[in-house]
């Protein structure tokens, strides 16, 4: 049980820190020359992933190492924090260095990696075909009209709501709104999200901004995009509901762990939350929540609104000797047998398909869910500049919260400071 609450906080938020980006896609001859080395090349790989996510791709590197004895895979092990796996991969491509043959990068850091050429575009002899994956994966491993890493598992916030007060879930963000006079009859709140000043900021503003038709930076990855009319009625609608108690005030301390313990004490009759939260609701919660609630995708203006997405995508480093090989590990990664495995394993599957398995959602209720919330899933902001993207997101959003500025003025310094990140 531990094991599935870690996995999925893990891979769902990234940790933000101080990076520039030291160098910005090209058309260089060096990075072109780079890209093409090694593209048939066969051999032993090094695969780095952090470590509180390696067990559950043990058995299938076993199983790739018996069935490739020319071909081994080593798995090294990176650290547990997303910033410090960032850090000693940086360290290691700055160098040139093609010790790392693939790696699994935080959906937020595919970007940045490929501005700095460091990894290889799947595209021409090292292509992979996506197009049985979760469309959003995929669009997170995009940057700037080029696939550059192929998702390994992905993740998406879910609606939980308590049955017993709550029947069926809300049509859309509205009727959630008004059915909050339930959770005031009841004595309990009535929505509680992660909204602590960090990622999971980051992570609420960017839903509700999607799920209003809206986008924080442009397809370029540089160009802000908060300052539209849906991306500010989407904030405006976060903002609204922290004000109006809709958002219990107190999550705005709230990780998701948090959140996780005020729904499991039978606290809130709504909350949003990655899926991990289901299993353990469901066996460590208080007996009137383990047997009274259900999930639905997160809500917007007219139905299912659009969750932030979580993850990993796997990388090929550009300086690898045996790209080859590299290519048919992250196919192998992708592959049916694989992907139930980590579906298996509560390790959300990127693999379409898996979802529909009637045996599996038989094993775990929330899988259709799941798969709804995923079609409509939007990445974090797919920029070179993520960090200072996502601070400009987290503080003025919190300062939004707190009524230290208005919507329009929150996202008008947003604005600046994405356009300053980009400069």
């Amino acid at each position: 049980m531990a094991g599935f609450g870690r996995i999925f906080k893990g891979a769902a938020i990234a940790s933000v820190v101080a990076l520039s980006v030291t160098a910005c896609s090209s058309d260089s001859g060096d990075s072109g020359e780079q890209a093409e080395a090694g593209t048939e090349a066969r051999g032993p790989i090094t695969f780095a992933m952090g470590k509180n996510d390696v067990a559950t791709l043990k058995p299938f590197i076993e199983q790739w190492n018996a069935d490739h004895p020319d071909e081994e895979v080593t798995l090294h092990e990176l650290p547990g924090d997303a910033g410090a796996q960032r850090d000693v991969l940086v360290q290691s491509l700055t160098a040139e260095s093609g010790d790392y043959d693939v790696f699994a990068l935080d959906v937020t850091d595919t970007a940045h990696f490929a501005a700095n050429d460091w990894i290889q575009p799947i595209e021409g002899d090292t292509s992979v075909d996506t197009s049985g994956l979760i469309q959003a994966a995929v669009d997170s491993a995009t940057y700037n009209g080029t696939l550059y890493a192929v998702p390994q598992n992905t993740n998406a916030q879910l609606l939980y709501y308590r049955t017993d007060m709550q029947p069926e879930a809300p049509a859309n963000w509205q009727a959630l709104v008004d059915s909050c006079n339930v959770a005031v009859e009841r004595n309990v709140d009535c929505l509680q999200m992660p909204l602590k000043l960090d990622e999971q900021t980051t992570v609420a503003a960017s839903q509700f901004i999607h799920s209003w038709g809206g986008a924080v930076v442009g397809e370029d990855g540089s160009t802000p995009e908060v300052e539209s009319e849906q991306s500010r009625a989407g904030l405006q609608a976060l903002v609204d509901g922290y004000e109006s108690d809709v958002i219990a005030k107190k999550s705005d301390a709230f990780s998701e762990e948090e959140t996780a313990l005020g729904f499991l004490a039978g606290e809130t009759m709504y909350s949003y939350n990655w899926p991990y939260m289901y299993d353990k609701a469901r066996t460590e919660g208080q007996p009137e929540v383990a047997e009274n609630f259900n999930v639905a995708p997160i809500l917007g203006p007219d139905g299912a609104g659009a969750s932030t997405l979580g993850g990993y995508n796997n990388a090929i480093n550009v300086f690898s000797e045996n790209k080859a090989t590299a290519v048919d590990f992250v196919e192998f990664i992708i592959s049916e047998e694989v992907q139930m495995g980590f579906a298996q394993a509560s390790f959300p599957p990127v693999l379409s398909k898996i979802y529909d398995d009637e045996g599996l959602q038989a094993e775990f209720p929330y899988m259709t869910a799941l798969k709804a919330a995923l079609e409509n899933a939007k990445p974090r902001p797919v920029t070179p500049y993520y960090p200072a993207v996502s601070k400009a997101v987290q503080d003025n959003t919190h300062a939004a919260l707190k009524g230290e500025k208005t919507v329009d003025q929150a996202t008008t310094d947003m604005a600046a400071a994405i356009q300053q990140a980009g400069s």
